[in-house]
Order: structure tokens, then sequence, then C-alpha cells
């Protein structure tokens, strides 16, 4: 009989170390399909729409072009009878201030450049998300063996018990106890397929499958200290090179907007004068005569956007670093719960050992054995816990880092 125990344990180990070996598609083939996501694709459409804007912000004006008469008379119709009748065919251009244009540019490039950013920093969560799905995904088939290796020892032990009854040992109670962990490990079944079912949810959203998908070799980065290593702060110090063009936008409207017109009016010969045709010309330009109702209160708008802007950068920052220093505590103690659970599991393992020894010499029963195993394989259902909880830790840590 110790020798099959044995065998079974080893067998649902074994099985729990080839666990990630089954899968329909590589991490890359997922990354890939995680960068179609219609979040990810917003963004990316967002930015491109930025740049185009850019490219009008520069440009001048369309011209207005006027065609009309001027001094026709009304109760003798007539193009020659009238000596100021004529036809007037003008073009009028608009030369908005240079800086103001430049400005709106900039602006638009800066505003693409932050979401080319934000575009970034939402990859690498997503991509933190499906590792950490992934790595629930593994847990959740391994507590599943798990579980069926503990319900077979209930098995076992339901019968060892049953034995020790028969021979006149007072263990009926064992068996109330047994039923009540075998109801426990039901439960965690059904739990753990509740679990599975969100999982899946949650990754057809990301992949649009679902994948069975070993996760990537994880390491934590380490942060330099620089607070622009952050996809949080390069998103928040991009928003402050926008509310700049939107400084330089509000400083440009002192300057001048230009105009331009060009009227030929066209006459025509009447019997009693000689008909010639004219040009007349206009040239345009504004005055910030309304500057402190108009340009002043903009101007200081702008910059009190800049300076919210800079504040925001600050508090992406102090998230930012805090969120690291979090995220890197926790991985810390999941290393520190899998060091105690595999210290926990040796000396159960030890007094598995021990107490298979009493046995064999024919004192001990070997119920206290069979409950050794069940042991292990809840600290062994722990361990596979404090895994999906280092792997989850580790990847968000990573996504908070720009990668070089």
């Amino acid at each position: 009989m110790p020798t099959t125990i044995r065998i079974l344990q080893a067998a649902a180990l074994v099985a729990i170390t080839l666990l990630p070996a089954a899968h329909a598609q590589s991490f890359d083939e997922l990354e890939i399909r995680l960068a179609d996501h219609p979040s990810l694709s917003a963004l990316r459409y967002d930015a491109e729409a930025s740049r185009e804007r850019a490219s009008a912000a520069t440009a001048l004006p369309d011209p207005v072009v006027s065609i009309g008469i001027n001094k026709f008379p009304i109760y003798d119709p007539s193009f020659t009878s009238y000596l100021p009748t004529n036809k007037a065919i003008g073009v009028r251009q608009q030369f908005p201030s240079l800086a103001g244009r430049e400005a709106r540019a900039g602006e638009a490039r800066a505003i693409s450049l932050q979401t080319d950013a934000a575009r970034d920093a939402r990859f690498a969560i997503l991509r933190a998300e499906l590792i950490a799905l992934l790595a629930e995904k593994q847990r959740i088939e391994a507590q599943r063996i798990l579980a069926d290796a503990r319900d077979a020892k209930y098995d076992e032990l339901t019968g060892v018990v049953g034995a020790e009854i028969d021979a006149g040992r007072p263990a009926v109670y064992r068996l109330a106890e047994i039923e009540g962990e075998r109801s426990e490990v039901s439960r965690t079944r059904v739990d753990l397929e509740r679990q599975d079912a969100e999982i899946d949810a949650q990754l057809m959203d990301l992949v649009g499958l679902v994948p069975n998908t070993p996760i990537p070799p994880l390491r934590m980065k380490e942060w330099s200290g620089a607070a622009l290593d952050f996809h949080a702060v390069r998103v928040a110090d991009a928003a402050v090179r926008v509310t700049e063009f939107g400084v330089e936008e509000a400083r440009s409207e002192w300057k001048p907007e230009w105009g331009a017109q060009l009227t030929y009016q066209q006459r025509d010969a009447g019997q009693t004068f000689a008909g010639d045709d004219w040009v007349s010309g206009t040239i345009t330009f504004t005055v910030p005569l309304w500057a402190k109702q108009k340009q002043e209160p903009r101007l200081r708008a702008a910059r009190a956007e800049r300076a919210g802007a800079e504040q925001r950068y600050q508090a992406a920052a102090r998230s930012a670093s805090t969120r690291y220093a979090s995220l890197a505590a926790a991985v810390k103690s999941s290393e520190t719960s899998l060091d105690i659970l595999e210290r926990e599991i040796g000396a159960v393992e030890d007094e598995i050992d021990a107490q298979l020894n009493i046995y064999e010499s024919g004192v001990g029963g070997y119920a206290p054995i069979i409950d050794g195993e069940i042991a292990v394989l809840k600290l062994r259902a722990q361990i596979e816990t404090e895994k999906a909880l280092k792997a989850a830790s580790i990847a968000r840590l990573n996504a908070l880092l720009v990668t070089p």
C-alpha cells in the first residue's frame, strides 16, 4: 500500500509539472492578437487623427471668391447708361498669425505623442493582465488535479478507518471528519469551475479566444529611480507638452491676423462716356483692442492648464513609485510564503516517513500517513495560489515601466 500511495502522489506532481506543455498558441501569437484589441486600435486611430490635424493646422484658410454687380440702376436697367455700374469679381485671402498656426500644429503633434504613450501604457497593462489570467488558468488546473488527488486520498482513508473500526478501534468519529473534508473538496471544485469561467470570459475579451498557453519567463524589472521610466509619468509628461503649446497659442493671439482683398470691376462703355475697368485692393489686419477681455484671460487659462498638467505629472510620478513599491513588496511576500510552504511540506514529509517506519514496525496505524499526504496536497494547493500571485505581481510591476 505505501508504494501505491507514493506512485499516486508522484503522478499528481508530474501532471502538475507537465501542465503548461499543452497549449494551442504561443505567447508571442497571443501578443499579436492582444495588439489588435479595440481599445488599442482606437488609440492608434486617435493618434493618426492628431497627426493629420497637425498637417492641416499650418495651412491657410480657403480664399473667398466674390462675384457681383455694383450700382446697377433699378428703373432703367442697363450696364451702359450709368457711369458707376460695373460687374465685379474679387478674391479675399486671410493670413492668420503664423505663430498661432505653428502652435496649433505643435499642440496636435503633442497630442499624437501623448496618445501613442497612452497606447503603449495600455498595451503594457493588458499584457500584464493576460499573463495574470494565464497564471490563474494554470493555478486552477493544478488545483483541480490536487483536489482529485485529495478526493482519492479520502477514499483510501475511508477504507483504512473502516478497517480500524472493524478491528474494534474507536474511530467512528473519523468518518464524519472525512465526509466534512470531502464536502470541502467538492466546494473547492465548484469554486474552481466558477473562477475558470470568469477567467475564460476575461481572456475572450483580451484576445478573442481561450488559450491554454504557459506564461512567459518572468523577471522583475529594476527601477532606475527616474520618474520617466514609468508609462504613466510619460503620459503625464506628454500632457504637459500639450499645454505648453496651448500657452504659445494664447500668446500668439496678440499678433495681428492679416488679410488681403483684390477686386476687378468691369464697366461696359456707354454711348455718352468712355468705359474703363477698375481694380480695387484692400489690406486688413487685426488690432488687439480688447486684450483685457479676450487675450489676457485666455493666456491665464492656458497657464493654469499647464500648471494643472505639471501637478498631474507630480501626482503620476508619486503614484507610480508607490505602486512599484507595493508590487515589489507583494512579490517578496509571495517568495517568502513559497519558501515557508516548501519548508512545511518538507517537515510534513519527514513526519510521514517517521509514521511509515512506525507502521512498518507493526506498532502504529496507517491513517496518520494518509493524513500527512493530504496535508501535503493542501500545502501544494497553497503553493499554486502563491505562484499565481507572484506571477501576476511581477507582470503588473513590469507593466509600470517602459521597456527599453
